[in-house]
Formats: structure tokens, C-alpha cells, sequence
């Protein structure tokens, strides 16, 4: 996009402050230098009756699996699911592994433009060969590790090498509390704190988790010797209440879905993450918490203690697309949240989570052009709502002021 050039909409949803109708937004040199209501310093781009909106930012997805139609079966539970997940991955690392990846990482960056989303958290379990692509979404790439049998000491050079590859684009995951013993994850939130990256972990997924970190039985016991995951020398585990802990040492974190937080036998975990709300984010991701427990996350409860909640996607393994949009739908249809708090939620929120709230998730002066134009059905006179309608059409998505997805009109 050239210099000074202005973009007219209906609305304009800052997400940082309230909206303006008849709004424009000045982009010039890839940031935004000014913005305003009615009538736009000169002539205007004019994108008739849309909404331009902060680019989506999915604070929690896997790109590996962008290549399915569908979503895993989750019957039997979570376990069972990701037995699947597993053999899945076992499945492509048997045949051309890293063409597989860099086709549906490359499949999953286009579908996310295609949703207006321009900022994107990553969990990497392997970096793709030729690195990820520069021209599509900004990314948050948390590297992912796991093995009961990790036996202390340093990090497997594979994962440092992956983190240096990165640099401050990077992250760390350490998976789970049923995959990650108390010796792994320390190495690498060390690494993280060295290297000042920020983590993220799955946590309180369900009760059989909680089993196994407890009592080191039940359904993932049964799962991980089936797999033979399973080390001949009992692994040490931590509850989530000490995960949580561990990841406030950090300046950032995010815990992932946390369905379970707060239940028995952990009932501090909640307690703690309230109490480190201002470092850890929770990112929940809807419609692939109903797909595999049968519930919506308690957003309600996260909210009431304080905590900041971000919207993720998971991956097209849990999850039927990559749309931040449709989850914010799903929690205001359900009442937990205003379609104005669950925009924020898929917008400031999870570009908080990231540690990427200078760069996404708000329209302000200064701030990089990452927009998104979405084309209303209808009049609307709450464009927050008019946003989540199922009718409502993602029209352009721009990062640093180039049009990444959709044309420019006229």
C-alpha cells in the first residue's frame, strides 16, 4: 500500500477504544498515523458498508494438522483422541514428513488470512525444513516438547537449535502435565527465561489427567503404555497448580483451555493463576473444548478471579477451521461473554497472551496496519454484534499495510 492512504468503512472497531461510525483509518509506511469518523482528511479508499477491525490474533493453534477436512473422532474421551492424534502424526513421519508439514502449515497460514487473522500462536513440535513463511501472518512459535523418559540435565540440541532459529519469535511449550515430567520442564523454562521467550502448556484438560498426576493410573496410564510412553522408572509429575508456579517465573505465559482448573483434587490451581494474572493469560479455545469434553471452558470463573482470557483455535485436529471469530461467537451465543468482550478476547487479549500486544491487536496511532475488513449483511447499529453474525464476511485481510488477502476494491 502506498503512503497515506486512507480507508473509509461504516464502522471502524479500534478494539482500543469505542467505535466510530463512518469511520477511517490513515495508513502510511505500513502503520497507522491517524484515525477519526466522518469526513477523512482528503480522499478515501471507501470500503462501503463494513467494519474494519484489528487483524484476528489466534493466540493457540496447531498448523500441522491445517490439512484435514475434519476433526478427530473424540469418542472415548481425550485420551482416546489423542491416541488418533498420535497415530496420525506416527502415520506422516512414515512417508514424506516434512513436505506434509510445510504443505499444511502453508495450508493453514492461507486459511488464516482467509479469516482475517494476522498474528498467530504456533506450537511446533518440528520446525518446517525451509522455515516458516515471511509474507503470511505474524507468528508466536512455541517450540513443543515431551518425553516421560527425559532423563535431567540439558536440553536435546534439537530443541535449542530449534529455539535459536527463532530468536525473539520464539517460545516454549512444554506439552502437559501427562507428558512432560517436573526434570523436562525445567529445562525448558530455563531456556525460556535465558533467551527471554515467553511459554505456554496445556493444562487441566480433564480428570484424567489429574489421575495420573495423582495417582499415575487411569485411562493416560493405560494410553501411554500402549504407546510405549510409558519409562520403566516412574516419571515425576506436577499438578497444574505447580505449573503454574513454574511459568510466573517467566514475564509471559498463557495456559491453554484449563477446562478443569480448580477442580479436586488440585482445587489451588485457579487460586494460583488468579494470583499471577498479571504474567499468565488462559487461551480457551470453544468449539474444540465442546468437541472433546462436552462443555464450553469457565470463562465465567476465570473472568470472576481476574484472569485475562484469549481466544486460540487449537487446529483443524479438534476443530472444523481456524476462525477466532467463530469461537468469540461461540461464547457470546452461549452468554459467557458480550460480543464486545469476546472480540476483545480474539483481538487485545490474545495478542496479550502472546506478549505481542505492540505489534496486534488493536487499532492505534503508531501501531503496525494489521487490519481486517469484514462487509456487514445488514445495517448494524452494534457493530460488535453485526461482527459475529454468521452473515458477516471477511472481505480483505492487510499486515503492515499490504493486502495479504482480498483485493483492494475499485
Amino acid at each position: 500500500m502506498t503512503a497515506g492512504v486512507v480507508l473509509r468503512a461504516r464502522w471502524v472497531v479500534p478494539v482500543a477504544g469505542p467505535p466510530l461510525e463512518n469511520g477511517w483509518v490513515r495508513v502510511a509506511r505500513g502503520r497507522i498515523v491517524a484515525l477519526g469518523r466522518r469526513a477523512p482528511p482528503g480522499s478515501a479508499l471507501d470500503l462501503g458498508d463494513a467494519a474494519i477491525i484489528p487483524g484476528l490474533v489466534n493466540a493457540h493453534t496447531h498448523l500441522e494438522y491445517s490439512l484435514r477436512d475434519t476433526p478427530h473422532d473424540a469418542a472415548g474421551g481425550l485420551p482416546a483422541w489423542i491416541g488418533r492424534v498420535v497415530e496420525e502424526r506416527r502415520a506422516r513421519a512414515a512417508g514424506d514428513a516434512a513436505a506434509v508439514l510445510a504443505a499444511a502449515i502453508a495450508a493453514g497460514l492461507a486459511e488464516s488470512l482467509r479469516h482475517g487473522v494476522t498474528t498467530i500462536g504456533e506450537i511446533a513440535t518440528a520446525l518446517p525444513a525451509g522455515g516458516y513463511p515471511r509474507a503470511g501472518p505474524r507468528l508466536r512459535v512455541y517450540r513443543e516438547a515431551l518425553g516421560l523418559g527425559f532423563p535431567g540435565g540439558p536440553l536435546p540440541g534439537s530443541v535449542c537449535r530449534d529455539l535459536d532459529r527463532l530468536g525473539s519469535s520464539g517460545g516454549v511449550s512444554p506439552h502437559a502435565p501427562y507428558t512432560v515430567p517436573a526434570a523436562l520442564g525445567r529445562a525448558l523454562l530455563e531456556a525460556a527465561a535465558r533467551r527471554r521467550l515467553p511459554a505456554t502448556m496445556h493444562l487441566a484438560e480433564g480428570p484424567d489427567e489429574a489421575t495420573l498426576v495423582a495417582h499415575g493410573t487411569g485411562p493416560f496410564r493405560e494410553l501411554l503404555e500402549r504407546l510405549s510412553a510409558w519409562p520403566a522408572a516412574a516419571p515425576r509429575l506436577l499438578p497444574a497448580s505447580e505449573w503454574i508456579g513454574r511459568l510466573a517465573r517467566l514475564p509471559r505465559a498463557s495456559v491453554v483451555h484449563g477446562t478443569f482448573l480448580g477442580a479436586a483434587p488440585d482445587g489451588r490451581a485457579l487460586e494460583r493463576l488468579a494470583l499471577h494474572r498479571a504474567r499468565i493469560a488462559v487461551v480457551v479455545c470453544p468449539r474444540t473444548t465442546r468437541h472433546l469434553s462436552g462443555r464450553l471452558p469457565p470463562v465465567e470463573r476465570f473472568r470472576a478471579a481476574g484472569v485475562r482470557v484469549a481466544l486460540g483455535t487449537d487446529g483443524r485436529g479438534s476443530n472444523p477451521d481456524l476462525d477466532p471469530l467463530a469461537e468469540a461467537r461461540e461464547l457470546a451465543g452461549a452468554g459467557l461473554a458480550t460480543p464486545e468482550e469476546a472480540l476483545g478476547m480474539a483481538t487485545r487479549d490474545a495478542a496479550w497472551a502472546l506478549g505481542m500486544e505492540r505489534v496486534a491487536g488493536a487499532i492505534r496511532v503508531g501501531a503496525p496496519a494489521d487490519l481486517a475488513v469484514v462487509g456487514l449483511a445488514a445495517p448494524a447499529h452494534d457493530p460488535h454484534d453485526a461482527l459475529l453474525r454468521p452473515d458477516a464476511r471477511r472481505l480483505a485481510t492487510l499486515r503492515g499495510g499490504r493486502w495479504l488477502h482480498g483485493g483492494v476494491p475499485g
